[in-house]
């Protein structure tokens, strides 16, 4: 069995405190040898120079960091721009997606599908950069339907996409068969589970609820128990959360790709548990 490749996503932060934990947080993460770290995109690209400096910081301690590249608010001149400007600094990998539409925005810019910037992307700078898309086990909320999403899913990878990195879910079983579909309509690139720990549930709910993300009822039920403690609510995040990456690397998986929050000790207390250090 091959060792799973093992990658972590950070938001660019917004404050000059919040660079400093980022910092840490990245050193403490690097320790792990993950295969790759990935830093957002604001909606609309409003965190652009933040996701700039972070890009940097990382790429001049000698990880693999992959920015997040959005169709919303980008122009073609834009991206070329942004693409020149990674390939100087000899970044090797792109995570390509749509992104969401801020309210008040009113155009989504000259790309409105991913599929069409990662064609660009590869239009630009030939296999220069791995790029990474999006995929969606639980069909994206704005799908019309299960079978357009994956039909729109096909359309990323065949425009130029090397792998893809799902939303984070909690149901192994869903993960499994939509990997089944997409091998059906001839998709055979990797496809990494996204990984989100439980910290505190209020925020999952939250950021589910955002997402299209289902939080399964006896989880939630559970969860809604512990109340306040939040001690409890990790403990068992910390136990389920582990259950599920255990089942995904057993099926099959590539590797995991944790969702940190800019945290690290949630996601290398799963790492310490699946026994990855061996």
């Amino acid at each position: 069995m091959n060792k799973p490749k093992i990658s972590f996503e950070f938001f660019p932060p917004q404050t000059p405190e919040g660079m400093e934990k980022l910092v840490h947080t990245h050193r403490q993460l690097a320790a792990l040898n993950p295969e790759f770290f990935s830093v957002t995109f604001g909606a609309g690209g409003s965190t652009q120079e933040r996701t700039l400096q972070a890009v940097a910081h990382i790429q001049a301690q000698g990880s693999d960091v992959a920015p997040h590249l959005s169709c919303v608010g980008s122009t073609r001149e834009n991206i070329r721009t942004l693409l020149q400007s990674y390939r100087a600094q000899g970044v090797r990998r792109i995570v390509a997606l749509r992104g969401d539409l801020p309210s008040g925005m009113g155009s989504i810019g000259e790309f409105h599908y991913a599929n069409e910037l990662v064609a660009f992307i590869r239009a630009e700078s030939g296999d220069h950069f791995h790029i990474e898309v999006a995929a969606y086990p639980e069909v994206h909320p704005q799908a019309r339907s299960a079978r357009d999403d994956l039909h729109n899913f096909k359309r990323k990878m065949a425009a130029g996409a090397d792998s893809a990195i799902t939303q984070y879910f909690y149901n192994a079983d869903g993960y499994f068969y939509f990997v089944e579909q997409c091998r059906r309509l001839g998709i055979t690139k990797p496809i990494v589970p996204g990984i989100m720990p439980i910290v505190k549930f209020s925020q999952l709910a939250r950021f589910s609820e955002m997402c299209g993300a289902e939080i399964p009822r006896w989880m939630r039920k559970t969860l809604e128990g512990y109340g306040d403690d939040s001690e409890a609510v990790q403990a068992f995040g910390l136990d389920a959360v582990t259950a599920l990456c255990e089942k995904l690397l057993a099926g099959g998986a590539p590797g995991l790709h944790f969702y940190t929050l800019n945290q690290a000790a949630p996601s290398m207390a799963i790492w310490q548990r699946l026994g990855l250090a061996k």
